[in-house]
């Protein structure tokens, strides 16, 4: 009998050893989200919205705004052609596939951006805007401090990892405001759902728009380091609220979460 309590101790031993292993495996991500009144600036729900998170492909929404903001200005056109340099092409996927050396418009690179989310597309607006990355990064950087964005610093324009690159829920919440209130003209491009490029679909990541009733942008984001992020924008009945999740466990899990926070603030009163 002993020798059975023996055995069966051993192995609670080792199967306890292999169950927290495969726990472990799973990382634990940092989660925080908020939903705001775009017409009122009120604040309807928050968990943990000043924490600091890595941005991921959320990053892209300020390469995005700098790209609006040229176009505002008459300092770009929707036509204007930039070259695609060795380095951008290198970026690492999700991607367009772009060759070194090809020419792109800026309303493709926008288009790819806002759709798959492209790394490469990113890099190409950054260089073309800024000269370099670099460059375009301090341009990114300070339009974030003018934007109120005290919590956030970006050190590349596509959202790739990045350990010193990292924002909260509130600075997102508000670039995302930001982008509506101060670029509507250029805003509609969050909701493409697909377009034609080299002879291909390519589809958008943000599938909240295909099945939210009143969803219409704005950007997904993924990378190990910090789960799966949106903001998201959605109008019902003339009201507008603006969504940010950050450590969602998929992308479905994510969606299904705006979903339900945004439902529930639907149903606040606007008051």
């Amino acid at each position: 009998m002993s020798k059975l309590k023996t055995f069966i101790c051993i192995a609670s031993v080792i199967f306890g050893f292999f169950i927290n292993s495969a726990f472990a495996s799973f990382p634990q991500y940092k989660t925080a989200s908020l939903v705001l009144d775009y017409n009122t600036g009120k604040v309807l729900y928050q968990q943990n919205p000043n924490i600091l998170v890595h941005p991921a492909s959320l990053t892209k929404m300020m390469t995005l705004y700098l790209a609006f903001q040229k176009l505002q200005a008459n300092q770009l056109s929707l036509q204007q052609r930039f070259r695609v340099s060795s380095y951008a092409a290198s970026k690492a996927p999700s991607k367009l596939g772009l060759k070194a050396g090809q020419y792109v418009s800026v309303e493709d690179l926008i288009l790819g951006v806002v759709t798959r989310s492209a790394n490469d597309a990113a890099t190409v607006l950054a260089e073309g805007i800024g000269g370099s990355e670099p460059k375009f990064v301090a341009m990114m950087n300070q339009q974030a401090s003018a934007l109120g964005m005290a919590h956030t610093i970006f050190y590349n324009a596509s959202g790739l990892p990045n350990p010193k690159q990292y924002t909260t829920a509130a600075d997102m919440a508000l670039l995302g405001k930001a982008l509506l209130q101060k670029q509507p003209r250029y805003y509609g491009y969050f909701s493409t759902r697909s377009f034609m490029f080299g002879g291909q679909v390519i589809r958008s990541h943000n599938h909240l728009l295909d099945w939210y009733q009143g969803a219409d942008g704005i950007k997904t984001g993924f990378v190990n380091a910090s789960g799966f992020n949106l903001v998201a924008s959605a109008m019902r009945n003339n009201r507008r609220l603006i969504g940010v999740i950050f450590g969602a466990s998929s992308a479905k899990a994510r969606d299904r979460h705006m979903a339900s926070l945004l439902d529930r603030c639907f149903n606040m009163s606007a008051s």
